[in-house]
C-alpha cells in the first residue's frame, strides 16, 4: 500500500523540477501587455500573474523553479530578480530565468515543446526524477503535491492536469482530453465543437489546464523525437500529447478541491476577463481567499505607506466602498466603488470611480467621473475627465472599449509617453 503520508509527498516535491512557461504576448489584451508579457501582467491589488504558479510550487515544496522567458520579458525578468532572487542554490533551491538562448538551435522558442527542449540540458543538471511543466499565466492556488502522488501511484508516464468544464462552456474554446472510467486519456482535441464528455458525466469534460507531469526520462525521449519531426509546431497539446497516448500510460489528472467543489481557476487573456478576475477579489467573500495565511501568495512589494483617506466634507469626502486599495494609495475627497486600487496611486478630490481597475502609479485630477475602466500603469487623468459613460466618445478619444463595455485607458492613448521618449515602466 503507498504511503499517504506528508513525508511521501515532500519526497515527490524534492524529486522535481518545475518549469514555467511565461513567454506569451497575450496579445487579446491589447494595449496591456504592449511592454509586458502577460504573466507579468498585475493583479488583485498586489501580485503579478507569475507569482500565483511560483507561490503554488513554493508552498507545494517545490523549490527548484526554472521560468522561460520570451515576449518583452524586461517587466517580467524585474520582478522575478526583486522578488523571488532570495533562495539559496547550497540548499537546494532556486528560481532561475531561461530566456532564449539558442543553445539547440538558432530559433528563438518555437513552441511549448521546444522551449522545454532548448532547455534540456539544465533540467539534466538538476536530476529529477519528475519534471514538472506549468502555464506561466493563469490564476489559481493548486497543492502540486497531490497531483505528483497521482502521478507516481497511476504509473504513468505523462500526466495532464485538467478542469472539469461544462460542455457547451469548453465548446470552442480548450483543448480537450477524452478518457476512459480510469482516466486514462484516449483522445486529445484541440477546440473542439462537441467536446467528449467524462465517462458517467454527460454534461461535463475534461478541459487541459496546460500543465503537466512527466517522468523525465519519458519527457527527454519525447523531445527529441520532436525536434527532429518534420512538420510538428513543437507544442505539448497539438504534438507531444497526440503522439504518445496511443502507446503510453498517459493519465488526466481533474483539478478538484478537498471538498469536491468547484475550483478557482482563471484564464485572464482577455481585457474583460481580467476586468472580471479582478473586480471578484472586492467582493465580500471572494472566490479566490488572498488571505488565506495557509497558502500565501509571494510577490515583491516595496516597503510603502498605508493607504490614506482625507476630507469629511458634505461634499469632499475621501472613502472606498467595497473596493481593495493597496499600500501607498491616497484616496483624497473622493469616492470609490467597486474598484481595485494597486499601489501608490492618487485620487484627487470631488470624483467618482465605480467599477475600476486601476494599475499602479496613477494619478486622477479632480472632478473625473470613472465608470467600468482599466487604467493601465503610471497615468495621468486630466481634471474633469468622464470615461465609461459613452462608448461612442470613449473610442473617439482613442480608448480601447471591449465587448462587454471595459474601456481600457493607457499613457499612449492619453498622449503621456515618458519624458524624453523613454520605455515607460511596466
Amino acid at each position: 500500500m503507498t504511503d499517504k503520508s506528508p513525508r511521501y509527498i515532500s519526497n515527490l516535491t524534492r524529486d522535481t523540477y518545475a518549469l514555467i512557461l511565461a513567454g506569451g504576448r497575450g496579445s487579446r489584451l491589447h494595449d496591456l501587455t504592449t511592454w509586458r508579457a502577460k504573466p507579468a501582467l498585475y493583479f488583485g491589488g498586489k501580485f503579478r500573474i507569475i507569482d500565483f504558479p511560483l507561490s503554488n510550487c513554493v508552498n507545494s515544496g517545490i523549490r527548484r523553479i526554472g521560468v522561460i522567458t520570451q515576449y518583452k520579458s524586461h517587466s517580467l525578468i524585474r520582478h522575478l530578480v526583486r522578488g523571488w532572487g532570495h533562495f539559496k542554490k547550497e540548499l537546494g533551491e532556486s528560481v532561475e530565468i531561461l530566456p532564449a538562448s539558442q543553445r539547440f538551435s538558432e530559433n528563438w522558442y518555437e513552441g511549448t515543446a521546444d522551449a522545454v527542449f532548448q532547455n534540456i540540458d539544465i533540467i539534466r543538471d538538476e536530476l529529477p526524477k519528475y519534471v514538472m511543466i506549468l502555464s506561466g499565466d493563469h490564476i489559481y492556488r493548486m497543492d502540486y503535491g497531490n497531483l505528483l502522488a497521482r502521478h507516481v501511484e497511476s504509473g504513468a508516464k505523462m500526466t495532464v492536469c485538467c478542469l472539469k468544464v461544462p460542455l457547451e462552456e469548453a465548446a470552442g474554446s480548450f483543448g480537450v482530453m477524452s478518457v476512459d472510467e480510469n482516466y486514462r486519456i484516449n483522445g486529445f482535441t484541440e477546440k473542439p465543437a462537441s467536446p467528449d464528455p467524462i465517462p458517467n458525466q454527460p454534461d461535463l469534460c475534461l478541459a487541459s489546464m496546460g500543465n503537466y507531469v512527466f517522468d523525465t526520462e519519458f519527457l527527454f525521449e519525447q523531445l527529441r523525437r520532436d525536434a527532429e519531426t518534420s512538420g510538428s509546431e513543437r507544442d505539448f497539446g497539438k504534438d507531444i500529447i497526440p503522439s504518445i497516448i496511443e502507446d503510453h500510460d498517459v493519465y488526466a489528472y481533474p483539478f478538484q478541491s478537498a471538498n469536491n467543489e468547484h475550483v478557482y481557476w482563471r484564464d485572464v487573456g482577455t481585457l474583460d476577463s481580467f476586468w472580471e478576475a479582478n473586480m471578484e477579489m472586492v467582493a465580500p467573500v471572494p472566490a479566490l481567499n488572498l488571505y488565506d495565511r495557509k497558502w500565501p501568495i509571494w510577490t515583491y512589494q516595496e516597503q510603502l505607506p498605508p493607504a490614506k483617506f482625507v476630507w469629511e466634507d458634505h461634499d469632499r469626502r475621501g472613502e472606498a466602498i467595497n473596493s481593495v486599495v493597496s499600500g501607498g494609495c491616497i484616496i483624497s475627497g473622493s469616492t470609490l466603488r467597486r474598484s481595485l486600487c494597486f499601489s501608490n496611486v492618487r485620487v484627487h478630490s470631488y470624483g467618482l470611480i465605480e467599477e475600476a481597475v486601476i494599475l499602479p502609479d496613477v494619478e486622477i485630477k479632480r472632478h473625473c467621473k470613472l465608470r467600468k475602466v482599466i487604467i493601465d500603469r503610471g497615468c495621468v487623468i486630466p481634471e474633469g475627465t468622464v470615461i465609461g459613460y459613452d462608448h461612442d466618445e470613449d473610442r473617439r478619444r482613442g480608448f480601447k472599449v471591449s465587448e462587454k463595455g471595459v474601456v481600457l485607458v493607457t499613457r499612449e492613448m492619453l498622449g503621456q509617453p515618458v519624458g524624453g521618449g523613454a520605455i515607460p515602466k511596466n
